[in-house]
């Protein structure tokens, strides 16, 4: 039986996904059991998941000995498309009785790809092969770089996850990439309708770090204003997705078949204990979104989340007003989140850095 505080969240069009995997979720059943209790439809995952999952010997030992002869990224790329193409397994059902919009699990290319639009491509596809799911969904970073790679991967007639969106002007890029992407894709024979996307835009590092600036001019009018970005700028960007995919334009992909590319919320874990631990969950309930959450925020959203409908609708020039007010205290949106792109890139590679390090020592010792 469901909870009912997940199952309003799904009754109001938000499908929750899991931020989190590894091997130990599979093979303990505890992740089939947050499909069943807390309404799981999907997982995303990222290098710093990986680097945590890997780093439980007793789980993967057996895998790593089996892998001891390849080389470091080939070790991890089999490892984790594995823990991948089990949750692909896992949410089958999901992915079939949602007509593939739902049932999906996420693997990124390396992240230090990230301004190689060339190789992004080609892992893309390597990755998409290796998993052999129809249900996987691969990450692809929102950079400059990443745009075409986005769209290139796409007309090949995979679905993505587009992750590391800060800015508003940025996922404006990011929706026409995935719109040429399908006029691509048509132009190619392919079936629009089996190709999804969805659009990963973060939440609390926006906060965070305005809420750093507001703190350093101390005034009572920044005072006011903390809390509020992180909120502010996703609801923006969900009536950028309502406004780009009512144009003639998709219309015409939409008549063939085409999937609209659903707003992800990201980074929903709450940073600051001042604020409600569901603040990104409630005050971003909207239809045709993904709220991917940390076990302890969903945890947190079954036991007290208080779901009250469409919390976006109505609030477009509330949430105008807070980035007015941002600029008048003198805090420059553009470059915040230009800033945020270049540091979430870089905690990525850090990541990915820090598990190849622990894979070489892992694979060394299996020797």
């Amino acid at each position: 039986m469901s909870n009912p505080n997940t199952q309003a969240l799904s009754d109001a069009g938000v499908s929750i996904w899991l931020d989190d995997l590894s091997r130990e979720r599979l093979t303990s059943g505890s992740l089939a059991q947050l499909i069943t209790e807390k309404n799981v439809t999907g997982v995303t995952t990222n290098p710093a998941i990986f680097a945590a999952a890997l780093a439980n010997a007793e789980v993967y030992g057996t895998a790593i000995a089996e892998h001891r002869d390849k080389s470091v990224e080939a070790a991890i790329t089999e490892i984790t498309s594995d823990d991948v193409a089990a949750a692909c397994d896992l949410f089958r059902g999901v992915y079939e009785a949602s007509n593939g919009v739902d049932g999906r699990v996420s693997i990124e290319v390396d992240p230090r790809l990230a301004h190689e639009t060339a190789q992004t491509i080609a892992q893309a596809k390597a990755l998409y092969e290796r998993v052999d799911r129809e249900n996987v969904l691969i990450k692809i970073p929102a950079t400059q770089a990443g745009l075409e790679a986005i769209t290139e991967t796409i007309a090949a007639g995979i679905s993505v996850n587009v992750t590391l969106i800060f800015s508003l002007e940025r996922y404006r890029e990011v929706i026409n990439a995935y719109l040429i992407g399908l006029e691509k894709a048509q132009s190619n024979g392919l079936d629009l309708s089996r190709i999804h996307s969805v659009a990963s835009f973060f939440v609390s590092r926006v906060d965070t770090e305005i809420d750093k600036r507001l703190d350093a001019i101390g005034s009572d009018a920044a005072a006011a204003v903390r809390g509020q970005a992180g909120v502010a700028n996703a609801r923006l960007a969900y009536q950028v997705f309502e406004e780009q995919f009512a144009t003639a334009r998709f219309e015409v992909l939409a008549a063939a078949g085409a999937n609209v590319q659903r707003p992800l919320w990201a980074s929903t874990g709450v940073k600051d204990p001042a604020y409600p631990s569901t603040l990104y969950v409630t005050e971003l309930v909207a239809p045709q979104t993904v709220n991917t959450m940390p076990e302890k925020t969903l945890d947190a959203t079954a036991a007290e989340a208080q779901v009250r409908g469409n919390a976006i609708a109505g609030n477009y020039d509330a949430a105008n007003r807070v980035l007015d007010k941002l600029a008048a205290l003198g805090i420059d949106y553009n470059e915040i989140v230009e800033l945020l792109e270049v540091e979430g890139v870089k905690k990525f590679e850090d990541a990915w850095n820090e598990l190849l390090e622990d894979m070489a020592v892992a694979l060394k010792e299996a020797k």
